[in-house]
Order: C-alpha cells, then structure tokens, then sequence
C-alpha cells in the first residue's frame, strides 16, 4: 500500500493535541471531584456513606450502559464524518440524542417501580437506618438518568467532531455545581442523603441542557472565509453538527441499528466488568481490613496511573472512526501506532509520579505498617502492568470498536474477565493463599490474555471489513 502524505492527514498533531489534553484534563478533574464527593459524605455518617455507596453501584451502571450506547453513536457520526456526509452526521446525532433518551427514560420509570425490590432485595440484609438512606439517594438520583444520559450523547457527537474542549469545559461546569452544591446543602444546611443527591440531580441537568444547546447552534460563519471555516471544521475546532431543531421524532431504525451494533456489546462488556468488580470485592472483603483497606486505596492509585490511557481510548475512537469513514486504513494504522505511543509515553509520567509518592501517599492515610507494605506491593506490580500491558490490551479495542468490531471485542473481554480476573482471582487469593495480592496477579494476567488476543486480531485484520457506513 502507497504511504500517506503528511499533508494529506485527517488530524495534525495540532489537532490531535487539541483533542487529547482536554480529555486528560476532564478525566483528572472526574476523580478528583470524586475523591472531594467521597470525603464530604463521610461528614454525615457512615450509614450515609453505605447507603450513598449501594446505590452508586447501580447508578455507575447504568452511566456505563449509556455512555456505550453514546460510544455506538459517535462511531456511526465519526464515520459519516470521515466520508464528509454532515448532513447524515447530523440526523445520526439526532437519532442518539432522541434514542438514548427515551430508553433513559424507560430505565428511570424500571427503577422507580422496582425500588422496594432493589432496597430490601438486592442490597441483601442491611440496617434500617442505611436503608433509609438509600431510599432517599435513590428516589432523587434515579431522575437524573435522562439527563446524564443525554449529556453522554452530547459529549460523544462532540467528541466525533475532535472538539474535547467543549466536553472539558461543561464537564467542569457540571462538576463545580455538583461539588459546591455538596458543600453547601451538607456543611451549611446539614442535610444527609439528600444533601448529596440534589446536586448530581441539578449539575447533570445544567450539563444536559448546556451541552444539546451548543449543539443546536449554527456551524462557523459563510462567505469569503468559508474555506478557512471549512479547514477549521476537520479539525475539530469549530461544530460542524448542528442537531435538528424539531420536538418530532420518527426513530431511523437503519442508524439506530448501526449504534446498537456498537452500543450494546459495548454495554454488555462494560456490564460483565462491573459484575465481576463487584465479585472481586467481595472475596477481598473475605481477607480481613487490611485487605479492604489496601485495595482500596490501591484503586485509586491504580486510576490515576492508567488516567492518560483511558482519555487516549476516548481519542483513538474519534480519529479512527473518521478514518474509516473516509476508507482509509494506513492511517488508521498511522494514527493507532502514534497514538499508543503517546499513551505509553504519558503512562510512564504517571505511573512514575505515583511511584515518587507513594511514601507520602501511604503517610496521608495513615496506613498500618502491614497495610502500607502491602499497598506498595500492589502498586509496583500494577506498575509494571500499566506500562507494558495496559495501552495495547485496552486501547486497541478502542480501535476496533471504532472499525464497526465491537462484537470481538466484547467476546474475548467477558472471556477473559471471567477466567483470569474472577476465576484465576479465587485460585490464587483463596486456593493458593496469596490474598489481594493474588487478586491483582490475576488483573495482570487478563490484561495479558487480552493483549494477546488483541494483538493477533489486529494483524490479522478481518477488524477492516466491519466499517458501519
């Protein structure tokens, strides 16, 4: 195949700079608001905290079910975008943004109907006062489904476009309400559950509203500069979707299939992992404080070493599935092999900060001797993982669900979720008495399992034949 020419690039590093550090910096600013949210629940009391906490549990998973079904509409749009189709661009943007939330919808009235079932079923034997707690949580949370819903598949058509900044800044946005309000409505009107609930109610509906706004506004200015316009619309600096302004919706069940196509195995996969989280959990539980405490904190830290890779995932789905709408696989594979660099290379920056600081880290939470030793342990083990395993066992399936491959993708990640870090998770903790510390070997070695699958599912290429438009 004939090289591509460095002016014939859908993306300059310009470009791609633009679009990668302001994922980098709303990924950052997430943990961190949710570190803050964390310690300003614990002021109110750990029944809170327990009952704020189940609930979450349900409501991440439901945000992972909708931000994969974003994930599906932003390939359809990027690949139309990739083949310079704006008008189709912008009726698929349309499509999602009516679909996702009317399903979000759908789910809300499904968890209204369902809450004594949840309270007092799937939240097992708890006391009546962390009941109390999660019911109110729940009753309040629950509305704001829709919202973070469509704030999803605002985020994801802007994303398609390379335009990160905009995400960034109402995220921030979202994230300053959420965090103030807390603030406020816990420390100055002393509210417990609903102190915290309120606020992620409101700053996911200010986060919807303004971000479907921005994208019913009109596309760059006509006239003597239209071609500098036009220049500035590939690259993602200014909108070239405008959504269509109508209260009329007639589903398009040709796009809305192309999205499910890549939405639902996506969601399937981000479900099983959740699933298998949760059962991971709780054989860590099963070790003792020390355990729980020392896996605990190692997730955190663990997130803040692979934070540059998951906005890198976010990045390689934009330009590659604009790259394969215009049909163009070298720079596929151009963009793939940079971009994995520049992961690895960011990688190295945090994993090694967090090495630096692990010392101060471990002082700051005043962790038992045991518990510090075995912490660093962990996180020079998920160290070396990070760096070596992590970009390619994770940001090649970006690739490919990018391609219109989502289904493979789903396929080896259940299988290898299953085997390695469940079923090898019970070996080695339990069987083989390694503890957590076997839990995070067995982590390893489904990053391991998957990077080769991966790998030769790559250089196999059948991932090139799956493009959706």
């Amino acid at each position: 195949m004939t090289k591509v020419r460095p002016n014939n690039y859908l993306f300059s590093n310009k470009a791609l700079a633009g679009l990668i550090v302001p994922l980098i910096i709303e990924q950052f600013l997430s943990i961190l608001v949710g570190m803050a949210d964390s310690v300003m629940i614990a002021n109110v009391g750990e029944a809170a905290v327990s009952g704020v906490s189940l609930v979450d549990q349900i409501m991440i998973l439901m945000i992972n079910v909708f931000a994969a079904l974003a994930t599906g509409g932003a390939v359809v749009v990027g690949q139309y975008l990739g083949q310079r189709h704006k008008e189709e661009a912008g009726r698929a943007s349309t499509q999602l943004c009516w679909f996702i939330t009317i399903i979000a919808i759908g789910v809300t009235i499904a968890i209204y109907l369902c809450k004594y079932p949840i309270l007092h079923g799937v939240f097992g034997q708890i006391d009546d006062e962390v009941r109390r707690h999660a019911n109110v949580y729940l009753m309040i949370v629950t509305s704001s489904i829709p919202f973070i819903a469509l704030y999803n598949a605002g985020a994801a058509i802007f994303r398609s476009m390379g335009n990160s900044r905009v995400t960034m800044q109402v995220s921030m946005l979202m994230n300053a309400i959420n965090v103030a309000g807390n603030a406020i409505l816990i420390y100055g009107f002393k509210m417990e559950a609903e102190g915290v609930a309120i606020p992620t109610l409101v700053s996911r509906m200010v986060a919807s509203f303004v971000i479907i706004a921005l994208l019913l506004k009109k596309s760059g200015k006509k006239g003597a500069n239209g071609a500098r316009n036009e220049a500035k619309n590939e690259t993602g600096s200014a909108n070239v979707i405008q959504l269509e302004r109508t209260f009329r919706y007639k589903p398009d069940w040709f796009l809305i299939k192309k999205m499910l196509s890549i939405g639902i195995p996506n969601g399937l996969e981000n479900s099983m992992f959740q699933l298998g989280k949760i059962i991971v959990i709780s054989l860590v539980s099963s070790f003792g404080t020390f355990a729980i405490a020392a896996n605990a904190v190692c997730n955190v830290l663990a997130i803040f070493q692979i934070l540059p890779g998951i906005a890198m995932g976010m990045a390689i789905t934009t330009v590659v599935s604009r790259c394969v709408g215009a049909g163009d696989y070298e720079q596929v594979k151009h963009y793939n092999k940079k971009l994995i660099i520049v992961s690895h290379i960011c990688m190295l920056i945090t994993v090694g900060a967090i090495l630096l600081a692990l010392p101060f880290i471990i002082r700051i939470y005043n962790l038992s001797e045991q518990t510090g030793v075995l912490v660093r342990r962990i996180i020079e083990l998920h160290s070396i993982g990070a760096l070596v395993l992590w970009p390619l066992a994770f940001n090649l399936p970006a690739t490919f669900r990018a391609s219109g491959d989502a289904r493979a993708c789903m396929i080896i990640a259940i299988v290898s979720m299953w085997v390695f870090r469940v079923g090898l998770s019970f070996i080695l903790a339990k069987y083989f008495g390694l503890g957590v510390y076997g839990v995070w070997i067995a982590m390893m070695s489904d990053w391991a399992f998957r990077l080769i699958c991966f790998v030769i599912r790559y250089f196999g290429g059948r991932w090139k034949q799956q493009a959706l438009v």
